[in-house]
């Protein structure tokens, strides 16, 4: 079932979110200070494109520099990932096949406004350490 949730989500939502990730990557990596930020961008845009099967754990390591860079990343690149989320969420709860996928977009959103310091895990072994 989740492959097939994940087909369907890849041709609705997945592919342009993911491509949104990608491109708030690319350029934090442009910019050579916000490379970390760069990193997650792509570690989230790989969760966006294929998400069923897989969960966010918060990180016990992660300390006071993740919230800083959360808190940096809001302001810049977050709200309006989170408010794609939103949208696409709201447009796929339309209809009643879409409605799980809307879910899984609103999911999304705190992983979105908040990047750092959370981990990507399969469903599992959602209590999985590095």
């Amino acid at each position: 079932m989740r492959f097939i949730l994940n087909i369907i989500w890849l041709v609705l939502c997945g592919l342009w979110m993911a491509l949104g990730y990608v491109v708030a990557g690319v350029i934090c990596c442009v910019l050579i200070i916000t490379i970390p930020f760069g990193i997650a961008s792509f570690r989230i845009a790989s969760y966006a494109l294929w998400p069923f099967g897989r969960t966010t754990v918060e990180r016990r390591d992660a300390g006071a520099g993740s919230l800083i860079g959360n808190v940096i990343w809001f302001v810049f690149a977050g709200w309006w990932l989170a408010l794609g989320h939103i949208v696409t969420g709201i447009a796929l709860c339309v209809t009643i096949i879409g409605i799980p996928l809307g879910i899984a977009n609103f999911k999304l959103i705190p992983v979105s406004l908040m990047p750092l310091g959370r981990e990507i895990v399969p469903t599992d072994r959602p209590f999985a350490t590095r």
